[in-house]
């Protein structure tokens, strides 16, 4: 049986642990221990002594600082990023060797952060000691590290922190101990150690020096290296990619890794928030720092579907929420729920209690953070959560997810890895890119520390291994440990255009090879990268042959297919001419039939916003007027009628009508901030209340109904109608089926008059109109179809009615109108079924909700080119446009 001589071997960072204990698996070395020097100081302290980690540190003084007298620091104390600062702080201080007890008498901050230090050490875990602690209990046991480590080889190490450097020379007098430093730096304190140095030759790679546009430019630079070096058959393990600091530049690798398709592992871990479970708590702590709204509880419901507050809730339970509403506030979402029936949930069953405990327990906010995490998460995104806690207070919760990272899940040993440059210089590869070489970000400048500024301890005391001289330490190690290439790169701008300096690290190197966005790639990165950079391959492409025809079509005065032109006959087409039309359908299809095809052959809509607006656009006030003006309709015919009842009558159904109205609408759709609400409620009802008192002496004793739903349009109430609803309405002639709401209807008491109103809460039009270029076809048709449902011998009067100015606009005869818009509307229905779906006057306007699919400014360019060839195509039906 063989025997196995124990040794330790010490390297820093976790990176290089891993990739050494790979090596010493593939070369069978079974006794070999390897840790870091922290690690080996744990060890031998013995006991239950352990490192304080950060998550403890914070954790313990999130615990005992809101208690903790801080003097100067009392009013900050309790603001977002003090917990990280005091960790930060602590942590330099015990790396430095520094007692903040002995030297608090020196000033009123070291005494406060000494209070500091002594309550956290007394709310950590047993066992859990400060670095002079631990090398205290480790000395005490040194004669046991023979048995413990056997002989003892650093490696990888330019530096060691002055508080563990006692340990070392003790060590050092007890076993044997070996730095390796190879081509490194050795620092000078080493020499009176008594360890021994093994030095080694440094590598001489081969360097080049390159400089991209921008940082984004660099990481593209960066992947297509990658590329044609794995592409020539270089392991992923062999090439790395380095920089002093990697935030700038994680975004940009994220987003280009999975168009790459290559393992880029994130030595220094990824952006928790780009994770499931990151986003998963990030939805959350949305809710909980900005309030909770629909949009943000349906993205919370996709990411925690499976959590207890939301798991007894059937499949497609969000169908209950109204799609405008933004649900911003709890009263909102109680109203809702108070109106759920059993029959309005998917499975026919009431789950209003559940939702509604959910919703009351994310209404607590930031006061009860820890108890809603806890509810609605679990597994690695409860972590993240607790995490984020520990880092910072509860209300700054979403801007702490952000900052947190964790491990992306690939294997370093198999992958090309992206790390930091302190990482690469502890653990070299035979490529390695070096990136972000400008002035002021390698090597980062030296910053104070956040609560011990320089003049009360000297910057250099309290950290004496700055930043800046790590930085270039690194640099240096990296070209002297690299074995194959090494490649320099930095950005020539800044994203704002503003030029950018080399660094001073640059400055023995030549001139950098200037590398264009616009170049050829030798080697491209991805298909995207490949065919955008080679026009005659792309331009073979199906995708844009396709997208060249289009931008040629846009551009010719003909009309083409990527126009409106479809083949006629079209089943689509001749569906959507088949359906039930309305009186706005119909003015689409005369004065947009493009948008007549969008909207309901393929369903096109514009995206409509839940968030709260600063005011109400217009067609949103109509709508609010139009309900109030129903609702208040209803309650004078309830009692005692429109007809008979006098102003204060009109203003308090008005008034009732109003309150009922705000409250649904609150429920269901956004609304502007609370004083501005108030106001569009006061005008709502002066405008009601106008629209209400009009013309009452013209059909006295007459019967009001107003919203009349007609050929086949669901009531919108429960009140009395003046005929059947379900009976169709066909425009003779025509082949089109209508329906709609009357927004108002008055028949007299013997029934020989009616009076048809549309409601405009808009400002009139200049002198008399009667289609108004096909924009007006609502009195029209209205008096088309009360004539068709109540007989020919009723008279009708049709009316456009302003109330704000005040102004009735009667249409004058009915019949001859609608004869000319019969013969506009059967021009366009052979039109479109021809395949004549074109740009009209509508098309591409101020008020064009489908804009969004034309070219960018389509009114100025696309619509006045096509205009002409559209009206030669559509000239049967273009005289509308001009029509009065």
């Amino acid at each position: 049986m063989s025997t196995m001589c124990r040794s330790t071997l010490i390297v820093y960072g976790r990176h290089a642990m891993r990739e050494a204990r790979l090596v010493a698996a593939r070369s069978g070395q079974h006794g070999l221990q390897i840790m870091s020097f922290e690690q080996a100081a744990v060890r031998l302290a013995g006991g239950f002594a352990r490192a304080i980690d950060e998550e403890s540190l914070r954790a313990a003084i999130q615990t005992v600082l809101p208690e903790t007298p801080m003097g100067e620091l009392e009013d900050i104390k309790m603001l977002p990023g003090m917990i990280g600062a005091a960790a930060d702080t602590l942590h330099k201080a015990w790396r430095a060797g520094i007692d903040l007890a002995s030297r608090s008498a020196d000033h009123p901050r070291l005494e406060a952060i000494a209070r500091l230090e002594a309550a956290v050490l007394t709310e950590l875990p047993g066992g859990m000691m400060r670095p002079v602690d631990i090398v205290a209990a480790a000395i005490s046991r040194i004669t046991h590290a023979p048995a413990i480590f056997g002989s003892m080889e650093i490696v990888g190490l330019t530096e060691l922190s002055p508080c563990w450097r006692p340990l070392l020379k003790a060590l050092a007098e007890h076993i044997p101990m070996q730095w390796t430093s190879g081509p490194r730096p050795v620092p000078a304190w080493l020499k009176e150690s008594g360890v021994a140095v093994a030095r080694g030759d440094a590598e001489e790679p081969a360097i080049r020096s390159v400089s991209a546009a921008t940082a984004y430019h660099e990481a593209v630079e960066t992947l297509r290296w990658v590329r044609s070096l794995l592409a020539s058959g270089v392991s992923p393990a062999d090439i790395a990619i380095a920089t002093a600091s990697p935030a700038d530049y994680d975004d940009h690798f994220l987003a280009l890794r999975a168009d790459a398709n290559i393992d880029l592992h994130f030595v220094h871990g990824v952006p928790a928030v780009t994770t499931r479970d990151g986003q998963a708590a990030a939805a959350l702590a949305d809710i909980v720092v900005r309030g909770l709204s629909q949009s943000r509880l349906r993205r919370l419901a996709a990411l925690c579907r499976a959590s207890a507050p939301l798991a007894s809730l059937p499949d497609g339970w969000m169908r209950i929420l109204p799609s405008d509403a933004p649900l911003s506030t709890q009263s909102a979402w109680n109203q809702l729920l108070a109106r759920l029936a059993p029959d309005d949930w998917p499975d026919g069953m009431d789950h209003a209690p559940v939702l509604r405990a959910a919703v009351d327990l994310l209404a607590k906010g930031p006061d009860a953070v820890q108890e809603i995490g806890e509810a609605f998460l679990m597994g690695r995104a409860l972590s993240i959560w607790r995490k984020a806690l520990l880092a910072g207070p509860a209300g700054a919760i979403d801007s702490t997810l952000e900052s947190l990272k964790q491990d992306d899940g690939l294997e370093a040993s198999v992958s090309v890895a992206w790390m930091p440059a302190s990482a690469l210089a502890a653990s070299p590869r035979r490529f390695a890119r070096l990136i972000g070489l400008n002035s002021s970000r390698w090597p980062r400048g030296i910053a104070e520390d956040r609560l011990i500024p320089d003049h009360i301890i000297p910057t250099g005391e309290l950290d004496p291994l700055p930043v800046n001289l790590a930085d270039r330490r690194d640099f240096d190690t990296i070209l002297a440990t690299t074995g194959s290439d090494v490649v320099l790169s930095r950005a020539r701008r800044d994203s704002d255009g503003r030029l950018l300096g080399r660094s001073p690290v640059f400055a023995t190197y030549d001139e950098d090879a200037y590398l264009r966005r616009n170049a050829v790639p030798a080697h491209a990165f991805s298909e995207t990268d490949r065919l955008m950079a080679r026009p005659q391959e792309f331009a073979a492409d199906p995708q844009a042959l396709s997208a060249r025809s289009c931008w040629r079509d846009w551009r010719m005065a003909d009309v083409t297919a990527h126009d409106g032109l479809v083949r006629s006959d079209h089943p689509l087409v001749l569906a959507i001419l088949e359906r039930t039309q309305s009186a706005s359908s119909l003015k689409t299809l005369l004065r947009s039939p493009l948008n007549f095809l969008w909207r309901y052959a393929l369903g096109w809509k514009s995206p409509q916003g839940s968030v709260e607006p600063l005011v109400l656009d217009a067609l949103q006030t109509g709508d609010l007027i139009h309900l109030v003006l129903d609702c208040a309709l209803r309650n004078l015919e309830a009692t005692g009628g429109l007809a008979l009842a006098d102003v204060a009558a009109i203003q308090a159904a008005v008034d009732e009508a109003a309150g009922a109205v705000a409250a649904e609408w609150e429920t269901e759709r956004p609304v502007p901030p609370a004083v501005i609400w108030g106001r569009t409620l006061g005008d709502a009802r002066a405008v009601a209340g106008q629209a209400l008192a009009y013309g009452n002496d013209h059909l006295p004793g007459s019967r009001s109904f107003g919203e009349v739903p007609f050929g086949g349009s669901e009531p919108k109430s429960e009140a009395a109608l003046p005929w059947d609803a379900s009976v169709p309405v066909i425009i003779p002639d025509t082949g089109f089926h209508i329906a709609g709401y009357i927004d108002r209807l008055d028949i007299a008491d013997d029934g020989s008059r009616a009076l048809v109103r549309d409601y405009k809460t808009g400002k009139p039009p200049k002198g008399d109109i009667r289609v108004n270029g096909g924009r007006e076809l609502q009195r029209c048709l209205y008096a088309f179809a009360v004539k068709a449902l109540l007989g020919d011998h009723i008279a009708i009067s049709a009316s456009l009615l302003y109330p704000r100015e005040p102004l009735d606009l009667q249409l004058d005869e009915p019949d001859i109108v609608l004869a000319e818009i019969k013969a506009y509307l059967r021009a366009a229905r052979t039109a479109l079924a021809s395949g004549a779906a074109l740009p009209g006057p509508d098309t591409g306007g101020d008020y064009d909700d489908l804009a969004f699919a034309l070219p960018a400014n389509a009114g100025a360019t696309y619509c006045k080119r096509k205009q002409a060839a559209s009206t030669e195509r559509l000239s049967e039906v273009a005289p509308i446009w001009e029509a009065e």
